[in-house]
């Protein structure tokens, strides 16, 4: 059974920085990936990475702000955010995929964390 733990959430005034992990089991991922999803709002692809190429994938509103990593030997995901704003205010999860197209699409993803929370406050 694959389990996926976030951590790393909290509240940070704007312009502020946080950093997100993702203490994955040990599989054969293809794809590891975070998104968000605030009140009243669909889930949001946040950024992936492609666990055997290295290939990162940023929605637009992050690029530029936020990098995605990954520690092979911990097997761990990693979500550096920078110059963090309060529309980035939401619950972050992480997800992994076995396969799919890149980048991956919703229907794409097996299995998700219970999620972290981040507030951006003005």
């Amino acid at each position: 059974q694959v389990h996926l733990m976030e951590s790393g959430g909290g509240s940070v005034q704007a312009g502020g920085s946080l950093r997100l992990s993702c203490a994955a089991s040990r599989d054969r991922y293809m794809h590891m990936g975070w998104f968000r999803q605030a009140p009243m709002n669909d889930r949001e692809a946040v950024a992936a990475i492609h666990t055997g190429d290295g290939y990162t994938h940023y929605a637009d509103t992050v690029k530029g702000r936020f990098t995605i990593s990954r520690d092979n030997v911990q097997n761990t995901l990693y979500l550096q955010m920078n110059s963090l704003e309060p529309g980035d205010t939401a619950m972050y999860y992480c997800a992994v995929a076995y396969g799919g197209k890149w980048p991956p699409g919703v229907g794409d993803w097996s299995y998700w964390g219970q999620g972290t929370q981040v507030t951006v406050s003005s």
